[in-house]
């Protein structure tokens, strides 16, 4: 048996396979400690079993975690107090970072603060050359200084970022043995070992990240085995990574920066699966959760990926460096807070009631009204079926806080500030998505849209009318569609060499030393994996430029073009082909100039799952009937109908709802939804 678990802002999801058969169980996020919610999470599901925590968690052989509490750490700045150790001369590496501004002509906005403080910034004694040989020795006893003026600042954590240790590492390794002899059992993050990039600002600041995670994520991950140890857990725990794969729960203590974003990452692995079920290659990836909307895109099966990951506002926030399932979010979602500003104008979110106190509808103590508290007073979920039923909602509190916070300040009646709110977050919703579309010059019209999180269903058939999109794919498994993607996932890890080699000067002997010695380091990693891991196989690539460009593109290739008499040729097209593919142009007269090697090691612990939930029939009528407002109808009485009482085939024309324990989704009217034998909705706009 398996258990993916994702830690979200408003609930925790859990989907579980026992023996191919998929059941999803939420239980609310607790704070400060998550783990209660996991646990929370779990009773549930033991509880609908009729079984107990102990004996469901002795059943599990594997277990699948993602977190959102590194990215908090980072966004509320509950790190640890780190310092950084840069080459001398290179001190302010992250006060002047790179990039631009996106508005450039405001003097108001100040300049960003660095990562890390230059209090806590040290200079090392030293220094590489670009080539590898030393152009000055390592002053030991300079770095030793430096340790002990770090103890007395009190710090928890250090990164260490030499120029050019990506060449030659024996700098970054001596400060490493001076660290383990004068500061024992303090964290410390080694930029060579971690994210082996040529730019040195990338490099240094994902370095500074994942030093200042360590002491929190370390003790998190020792927390979480302990408690589900305890509690009765046996087999193995795997974290979900911000690259759309799993590694061990050890392995990301060690490189807590995978966990950024890692929840979010399984969105367009799952939302991918289910495209492709349908037919499609290019699909509109979206998880409507309580505090965020996160939106991606898969364009001919495969997976978005950037180096662009920016934690806050771009070019003001910090730079992760390191390659990341390419996600967009926003903070809008069911629990997004709506409220009339002093000039009269609606705002909804970013702020987020969360699960504590969580939207006036749950009864919880919150006051101020979210999308949620809109999607019930016009009828759209059922205040006695949520969560199955487990959890009766307030809604004449609702109304109540809906009237006085939106209606009464903009003059409107109760329903159509509640079509307002919903308005205005599905504006929000498609220019999200008109950010990875559009504004990229992709055509949305020729893509579907694949709508998970638990509010997904609220507003996704306006939003694919918004973009002209003609069919929308909701997963049974929607409302927990991160967890679910975990389910189909890999064991990753990325490997990367750099060494920089013109095509016109293609040394082929070198080449195929250096992917013999990723591939040994990949063979290393399956290794580790252990016995029971299949399916293994590593996708090789290298970085590359024209020789007057700045910056580098990645281009897959084969070991076997190394031994192929053309090597140099078959580089060269890939490398046009996929400039094409990314710029609309190509250069075909000029030279690649290749500046990294990566190979990328994929292997399995277990089948891929069904993906789909076995039906879970018996909550009542099938069919029932009460009013909904629509701003095509006004008040309208619509049906409600039963998610699994639909039979395979059968066709939901709206106005409607389809709902489940989970979900409720709106078929508004003109649209026409048919579940399908796997169990999804398909809708027609």
């Amino acid at each position: 048996m398996r258990l993916s678990i994702d830690v979200g802002g408003t609930f925790t999801d859990l989907v579980m396979d026992r023996n191919g058969v998929l059941s999803m169980h939420k239980a609310t996020t607790t704070y400060p400690d998550p783990v209660d919610g996991i646990l929370d999470a779990v009773a549930v599901a033991a509880g609908e079993m009729g079984t107990s925590v102990a004996a469901l968690l002795a059943e599990t052989d594997l277990l699948f975690h993602s977190t959102t509490r590194a990215i908090n750490a980072v966004v509320t700045g509950r790190t640890a107090r780190t310092a950084l150790l840069v080459s001398k001369g290179h001190p302010d590496i992250l006060v002047i970072r790179e990039g631009g501004r996106t508005d450039p002509f405001n003097y108001q906005i100040p300049y960003p603060a660095p990562y890390i403080p230059r209090s806590l910034t040290y200079e090392v004694p030293g220094r590489i050359w670009a080539d590898g040989r030393e152009m000055a020795p390592f002053e030991e006893a300079e770095v030793v200084a430096h340790i002990a003026a770090m103890k007395a600042a009190g710090v928890e954590a250090v990164a260490v970022s030499l120029i050019w240790s990506i060449v030659n590492p024996a700098h970054e390794q001596a400060v490493a043995r001076l660290l383990d002899a004068h500061m024992p059992g303090v964290p410390y993050t080694l930029a060579h070992q971690l994210n082996p990039t040529v730019r040195e600002y990338r490099r240094t600041s994902s370095t500074a990240i994942d030093a200042s995670l360590k002491p929190i994520m370390q003790g998190y991950m020792h927390t979480l085995k302990t408690r589900l140890t305890d509690a009765g857990l046996k087999g193995r725990i795997f974290a979900v990574t911000s690259q759309g794969g799993l590694v061990d729960v050890d392995d990301l203590a060690e490189r807590p920066i995978l966990a950024l974003n890692s929840g979010p990452s399984m969105a367009p692995v799952a939302g991918r699966y289910f495209a492709a079920e349908e037919g499609w290659s290019a699909a509109i990836v979206t998880d409507a959760g309580g505090t965020t909307y996160d939106v991606s895109l898969v364009k001919d099966g495969v997976i978005p990926w950037t180096r662009d990951t920016w934690l806050g506002p771009i070019y003001r926030g910090h730079l992760t460096g390191f390659p990341s399932v390419d996600v967009k979010s926003i903070g809008a979602g069911g629990g997004s807070i709506a409220r009339v500003d002093a000039s009269g104008l609606l705002h909804v979110g970013p702020e987020s009631a969360g699960s504590t106190p969580g939207p006036v509808c749950y009864g919880r103590g919150g006051v101020k009204p979210t999308v949620t508290d809109a999607a019930v007073v016009l009828g759209y979920i059922d205040p006695a079926f949520f969560l199955g039923g487990r959890m009766e909602l307030a809604i004449d509190a609702a109304r109540a806080a809906l009237s006085r916070d939106v209606a009464e300040p903009l003059g409107l009646s109760l329903a159509d500030a509640a079509l307002a709110v919903i308005d205005l977050a599905t504006e929000q919703m498609v220019n999200a998505i008109e950010d990875i579309t559009v504004k990229q010059g992709i055509d949305p019209t020729g893509t579907v849209i694949v709508g998970g999180g638990g509010a997904a269903g609220i507003n996704t058939v306006l939003i694919a009318r918004r973009l002209r999109c003609d069919t929308v794919i909701v997963p049974d498994v929607c409302a927990a569609l991160s967890a679910a993607g975990a389910m189909m996932s890999e064991l990753t890890r990325d490997f990367a060499l750099t060494a920089f080699m013109p095509t016109r000067a293609f040394d082929r002997a070198r080449a195929k030393a250096i992917l013999a010695e990723l591939a040994e380091k990949a063979e290393a990693f399956f290794a580790a994996a252990g016995p029971e891991a299949f399916d293994k196989r590593i996708d090789l690539s290298i970085e590359g430029r024209y020789p007057s460009q700045v910056w580098e593109i990645e281009v897959p290739i084969a070991a076997a073009d190394l031994d192929a008499p053309d090597v140099v040729a078959r580089l060269v097209a890939a490398f046009h082909a996929r400039h094409q593919d990314l710029f609309s142009f190509r250069d075909d007269g000029d030279d690649v100039e290749i500046m990294t090697w990566r190979a990328v090691a994929r292997c399995r612990v277990a089948e891929e799952s069904r993906a789909h939930l076995a039906p879970r029939p018996g909550h009542g009528p099938g069919v029932t009937r009460r009013t909904m407002t629509f701003r095509e109808t006004g008040p309208v009485d619509a049906h409600a109908h039963r998610w699994d009482d639909l039979a395979p085939g059968e066709a939901v024309a709206g106005p409607a709802v389809i709902e489940s324990s989970f979900t409720s989704v709106v078929i508004n009217p003109g649209a026409t939804a048919v579940r399908t034998p796997s169990g999804q909705l398909v809708i027609s706009l």
